[in-house]
């Protein structure tokens, strides 16, 4: 789930002397300027994230249906997902469990960890849900409230930001030696599953927060290395709506505020500190929670925040019928993937 618990917003030119101080300054110029990010603000010369194909990841995903728990999308989808970071070429490991649900349903889940450069001992952490919410139980529209979400912002932007920031990667240890910046550390991308089985508005159960991210609790209790450890984590949610801005979360800044500022700073670099604003946001029931209490790993949530929504603070979309491809900007997806490039280039 996304819930906020409170929310508290703050507001003469050189001539070189030998042809081989000719060639030198040519390739000085070359790779400075080779690759420049889309936000105009990065000098780096670090690989541009494509909005496009983000776009098109988010896409794939909504064709299989709404993935929700125990349905063909789903599997069908998660599948998919396990394929396309297997075509990089990272290392896929399928987590499987069943779960219970907030009513007592079975839920057979998979988490995906997809690494990168497995062999390096020092790590970062990716992650975003990719299941999305049975029911659109915040709709304005009573009738439409037991409908299934598609969940192309709440689920698959993120997931969608993952497979492209891994294309990204795959193509730097593919290319020329004397051109690659891959990092020099390790990288996993996992997928959560079941985040969003969590307890409706319309059901008479007590709300619980232990009922929402469900494949985050399992996987940071029984990671899929026994000992995992990273650097730190990052959570994407809902990451690719229209208007989206980023506030700096609360858990996030309790537990890994040095993270936060890694990030919002790096937004800064590549010319996004417009959608990365440095005001506080509220506490959020999200999947870095297990991450930081249980596994112990250092976890930031970028998650956007709507103060002036009426509908919700996550945005008009959340939880709706409405959260579809119609309402996905590359725009945002651009911001948020280039702030990681970023972020994972300069490690």
């Amino acid at each position: 789930m996304k819930k906020f618990s409170f929310l508290v917003p703050r507001s003469s030119l050189l001539v070189p002397r030998s042809s081989l101080l000719a060639i030198s300054l040519l390739i000085l110029f070359s790779c400075a300027s080779r690759k420049q990010a889309a936000g105009g603000g990065q000098s780096a010369a670090f690989p541009v994230f494509s909005a496009d194909s983000a776009y098109a990841f988010c896409a794939a995903q909504c064709d299989f249906g709404p993935r929700t728990m125990n349905s063909a999308a789903h599997d069908s989808c998660g599948e998919w997902i396990v394929r396309k970071f297997a075509s990089y070429g990272l290392s896929v490991t399928k987590q499987e469990v069943d779960l219970k649900g907030y009513d007592g349903t079975t839920l057979h889940a998979m988490n995906i960890v997809a690494s990168f450069r497995p062999e390096l001992s020092e790590r970062i952490l990716l992650c975003a849900h990719w299941d999305s919410r049975p029911w659109a139980d915040n709709d304005p529209d009573p009738d439409k409230q037991t409908t299934a979400v598609m969940g192309a912002n709440d689920g698959a932007s993120g997931v969608a930001v993952m497979l492209e920031l891994a294309r990204l990667l795959s193509l730097q240890l593919t290319a020329d030696s004397l051109q690659t910046m891959a990092p020099e550390i390790g990288i996993d991308f996992i997928c959560f599953d079941a985040e969003d089985w969590g307890t409706p508005q319309w059901c008479d159960t007590d709300y619980s927060s232990d009922t929402w991210a469900l494949g985050s609790q399992y996987w940071a209790a029984h990671p899929h290395i026994p000992g995992y450890k990273a650097r730190y984590g990052i959570l994407l949610d809902m990451v690719g709506g229209e208007g989206a801005r980023f506030y700096q979360e609360g858990l996030s800044l309790q537990y890994a505020r040095k993270i936060v500022d890694k990030v919002w700073r790096a937004a800064q670099e590549v010319g996004y500190g417009s959608m990365f604003l440095k005001l506080e946001g509220g506490y959020i029931t999200d999947d870095h929670q297990p991450v930081n209490t249980v596994a112990k790993i250092p976890c930031i949530d970028i998650i956007p925040y709507y103060p002036d929504c009426q509908q919700s603070s996550f945005g008009p979309t959340w939880h709706t019928v409405n959260d579809d491809m119609n309402h996905i900007s590359r725009t945002t997806l651009q911001a948020v993937g280039q702030t990681l490039v970023q972020v994972l280039f300069s490690e």
